[in-house]
């Protein structure tokens, strides 16, 4: 939900045109600032920064790495998988409607690794930024914690475009020792750091039909995030995984329950995963069979991004109790199933819409916190 004068700054920059660097700094400090106290009004107490100093939730990425060029991409409906094809008019359709009016510069684009992968000077100003924003936003906001979400090596190059590295698993490592700069940067400011992931589950069916076995290809990807972690506390990561954020019919999503287990090997103390639409709700049984090793937290998705209901507070109550029966009260944090606007050109829903849904997410937890402490 980027403020109209941060979205333009994003389009012109995403255009190759001069921006005035001192009024957009000037008017990011103030958007971040608002957006986090506007998330404490609403009840929010582990807030973020919007994802205000980024184009896009990973089209920063080309800002701050070296290594990489951006490329037209004709076939970007790959990601979405089998669906695109059983529902090709739906899509036909979708994107149409989608890419009207957008800038010739959001054109869908394609990473490609053409050379050594780093962290620049520029990346880690720009991360420096972003932490310093939020840091003094929360001066005087009054929450519990506060993160900044950053990119997963597997979400980086979603096509995995690799005309350098000898291997994907090399690319891949390279990757994340460029990431885990960033990541430092944010945690050595006392701030979490939340790893986004949309591609782990959403390459399922790429990597499926391209013959290779699935569950070691998320284990190698894991592999890297966890060298990307490395030296980092736990306690200070939270992992998002959603199944692609897009809003379709994701009737061949793979199912949590096949890569749960790959999943608890991440080093990171809170799971932010997918929960409230449609399509994933039913999979909090999964926790019926498979435990929540000690130390580690759920962050479940309460409110959904996919749709224009706004969630009754009931409905998020009894969300929340689901997860807190199995695997602890103390250990359940209500969160949403992922973000809201994935790029400056993109949002899911209107904010009037958004904020209505963490008015809910707000509501809804005090009313299961109520219930579960009383009822102890």
């Amino acid at each position: 939900m980027r403020p109209e004068a941060i979205r333009r700054y994003s389009l012109a920059t995403a255009g190759g045109e001069e921006v005035d660097q001192a009024a957009f700094a000037s008017a990011l400090r103030r958007e971040v600032h608002a957006i986090v106290h506007e998330q404490a009004a609403r009840g929010v107490d582990v807030v973020s920064d919007g994802e205000l100093g980024k184009p896009a939730w990973t089209g920063y990425s080309w800002q701050r790495l070296t290594g990489f060029e951006l490329r037209d991409d004709p076939d970007f409906l790959r990601f979405i998988g089998r669906d695109r094809v059983r529902f090709k008019g739906f899509w036909d359709e979708a994107i149409r409607e989608q890419m009207q009016g957008a800038p010739r510069v959001m054109a869908p684009k394609q990473w490609l690794c053409t050379g050594p992968i780093s962290y620049t000077d520029a990346g880690r100003a720009a991360m420096q930024r972003d932490v310093r924003n939020l840091l003094h936003a929360l001066q005087d906001a009054p929450v519990k914690e506060a993160f900044l979400p950053v990119a997963a090596p597997c979400s980086i190059a979603p096509s995995y475009a690799n005309a350098y590295y000898k291997s994907e698993e090399e690319f891949l490592f390279a990757l994340a020792d460029a990431q885990h700069e960033e990541y430092k940067i944010i945690v050595d400011a006392g701030l979490l750091v939340q790893v986004d992931d949309a591609i782990l589950a959403n390459l399922h069916d790429a990597v499926v039909d391209s013959g290779r076995d699935y569950p070691r290809w998320v284990q190698m990807n894991i592999e890297a995030l966890n060298h990307a972690l490395r030296g980092i506390p736990e306690d200070r990561v939270r992992y998002h995984l959603c199944w692609g954020s897009w809003v379709g019919p994701h009737v061949s999503d793979v199912a949590l329950e096949e890569i749960v287990d790959l999943l608890l090997k991440i080093r990171a103390q809170g799971y932010s995963i997918e929960a409230a639409n449609p399509r994933h709700e039913h999979e909090w049984m999964v926790w019926e069979s498979h435990q929540l090793p000690e130390g580690k937290i759920l962050l479940p998705g309460c409110i959904c991004h996919s749709t224009a209901h706004v969630e009754h507070a009931e409905v998020v109550a009894q969300r929340i109790l689901r997860f807190t029966n199995l695997v602890g009260r103390e250990n359940v944090i209500a969160s949403t199933d992922c973000g809201f606007a994935q790029g400056a050109h993109l949002r899911r829903q209107h904010p009037e819409v958004v904020w209505a849904k963490f008015d809910a997410l707000a509501e809804g937890a005090a009313l299961a916190s109520g219930r579960l402490w009383k009822r102890a």
